[in-house]
């Protein structure tokens, strides 16, 4: 008997307290993104997380139901190295961009050969190093290390191409397991659409990542002659100073704020638009702000030179 009566309250005993199930009933189970993100705001609104907790949060989320095409580097943006030219031409592009890793190219951008890190070319440098030691005490100099245009083909490594379509996430896990830190990405009829890093992808998460060639300034970060990245709380008198540009500064008081006005709305994550000569791409943006903005500007001539204030 005492058996028989224990089987029987036991389904009872398996279901959750009252209170629990009226809380399930008010506030049910996220069954969608949406969800979630909306828990994360009311715990940041209730002090519970702190704004760099929600953000990182928010952006795991996000971060799995974007693609790659959502943050690559567009193909016109790629800072990529001449398999033909010189040692000394490929070093000055790599000094130009301090990239760490360059994807090495053949007769043109759609020729990729493979990818050179910038590190595998120190042994390199210090070869010439004694070479150029010898040149001072000896006659004999070998001119085909000098000037030979192969050597890059012995240091290339084997490219990853990923497609467009691919999710972030999965591509994050691709590039823990296989220890790569960049892949270029194909488009839908097979051609090169771009590239896209491993710090692209954190950066979805945590927000912008600045090393050691950023302290100087947060607000303005060189990447190549013609790119850079540009925070959208850069103000405008700061922003026309380094650029030698003649924005308004009257009705908005940061580069956002004339993005946004242009726009004539708040534009989202890969819409761009050109105001006198400056081509603004959305690299960041929420339903609330714009946060980060890669910016291009037509040429050489019309950028400013900034070398003695990185040295």
């Amino acid at each position: 008997m005492n058996q028989s009566s224990e089987t029987t309250n036991q389904p009872d005993e398996e279901k959750p307290p009252l209170l629990q199930r009226l809380k399930n009933l008010i506030r049910p189970t996220p069954k969608t993104t949406e969800d979630m993100v909306a828990i994360v705001e009311a715990a940041s609104e209730n002090e519970v997380i702190d704004e760099d907790a929600k953000r990182i949060i928010a952006g795991a989320l996000e971060v799995s139901e974007m693609h790659v095409r959502d943050i690559m580097i567009p193909r016109t943006q790629m800072v990529v190295l001449k398999a033909e030219d010189s040692l000394e031409n490929n070093l000055q592009t790599i000094i130009d961009s301090a990239h760490s890793r360059y994807p090495v190219v053949g007769e043109n951008i759609d020729e990729i050969l493979g990818v050179l890190l910038a590190k595998d070319l120190l042994p390199l440098l210090f070869k010439n190093s004694l070479l150029a030691q010898q040149v001072e005490t000896s006659s004999k100099i070998d001119n085909n290390l000098i000037n030979d245009k192969n050597f890059i083909l012995d240091l290339i490594r084997p490219t990853v191409f990923v497609p467009d379509s691919k999710r972030l996430n999965i591509l994050l896990k691709q590039f823990r397991e296989d220890r790569n830190h960049m892949a270029l990405v194909i488009n839908e009829y097979g051609t090169l659409a771009g590239l896209v890093t491993i710090e692209d992808v954190l950066e979805e998460i945590v927000g912008e990542i600045e090393d050691e060639h950023d302290v100087e300034d947060k607000h303005i970060r060189k990447l190549s002659q013609l790119n850079y990245i540009v925070n959208a709380l850069t103000p405008i008198a700061k922003f026309n100073e380094y650029f030698d540009a003649r924005f308004p500064d009257e009705d908005f008081s940061t580069i956002g704020g004339i993005v946004i006005n242009k726009f004539g709305h708040l534009p989202q994550r890969n819409e761009y638009t050109s105001i006198d000569g400056f081509t603004f791409h959305v690299t960041r943006a929420d339903n609330r702000r714009l946060h980060s903005l890669r910016m291009s500007v037509k040429s050489v001539d019309s950028t400013p030179d900034h070398s003695s204030d990185e040295d």
